[in-house]
């Protein structure tokens, strides 16, 4: 659910409802009212009611214990206020949202690297995370519709927010790309943070290069948003009342290179 909402939100939509569909080896009641509870918490956490869906049993395509889950939303924004690219100009700033984790994105890359190259357990305490690796690997993904949206309304008096990206499968650069005019690029700067133990644990471990991390998780980052220098703060402000660390991480310039570049290096 956090993924189809804050896919939306990003264009200013407010969401309104969703639609699920569960498939599944063998229907097993309990199993999956755990999973629509899980859903409609999600739902409730993002202003949206979950009107209904499909529950569907697939014997011989799935194993008895395996199930697949899908959906979608529907949201509503007034024309005259879309987010995009249209409003981006030089000199916005960029504002980034701490992740809790690695937010559903980049696990076979992970599962590859810990699992089976590794051969790590589910079960195995890891000094780094605090806690054992299954228990890092099941944190919940933020769902930032609602704070996005009262900062969006914060930040009306002040210049609005232009643009934002919600930064899944692909990492920073490549989503935040999707946003920015073919005139303009955003230089980020990796000083302004440092990725969760999960991502250093996650190169370490396999041996990844910065590119390929970046290319693959968020680093840290769930959602970006650009906006008037002068609209940060209550931006930061906003999303700090409803929970949510964010920070300024770069700028809009003139584009000489590629959309999105990152310069610099994290905080040891």
């Amino acid at each position: 659910v956090g993924m189809l909402v804050d896919d939306l939100v990003v264009c200013g939509a407010e969401p309104l409802f969703v639609t699920d569909y569960i498939a599944c080896g063998k229907v097993v009641p309990e199993r999956i009212a755990d999973v629509v509870k899980g859903i409609a918490a999600a739902c409730a956490a993002a202003g949206a009611a979950l009107l209904g869906g499909e529950t569907a049993e697939h014997p011989g395509l799935l194993g008895p214990d395996d199930y697949d889950v899908a959906g979608a939303t529907t949201g509503v924004v007034e024309k005259d206020e879309l987010l995009g690219p249209h409003l981006v100009t030089e000199g916005d700033l960029a504002i980034a949202v701490a992740s809790s984790g690695l937010h559903s994105n980049g696990y076979s890359l992970v599962r590859k690297v810990l699992l089976e190259d590794a051969g790590w357990t589910l079960d195995r305490e890891v000094p780094e995370l605090g806690c054992v690796l299954g228990e890092e690997l099941l944190t919940p993904t933020h769902i930032y519709a609602l704070p996005v949206l009262a900062a969006i309304e914060a930040a009306r008096t002040v210049g609005g927010v232009h643009a934002m990206s919600h930064i899944t499968g692909g990492g920073l650069a490549n989503n935040l790309a999707r946003v920015v005019p073919d005139h303009l690029g955003v230089e980020i700067e990796r000083s302004s943070w440092t990725p969760q133990p999960i991502f250093q644990v996650v190169q370490q471990v396999g041996g990844l290069s910065r590119p390929d991390m970046e290319a693959t998780l968020n680093q840290g980052v769930g959602m970006v948003l650009l906006a008037p220098e002068q609209a940060a703060a209550t931006i930061i402000d906003a999303l700090a009342r409803h929970g949510h660390r964010a920070w300024s991480c770069g700028r809009v310039v003139q584009r000489t290179g590629q959309a999105v570049e990152l310069f610099g290096d994290h905080p040891s």
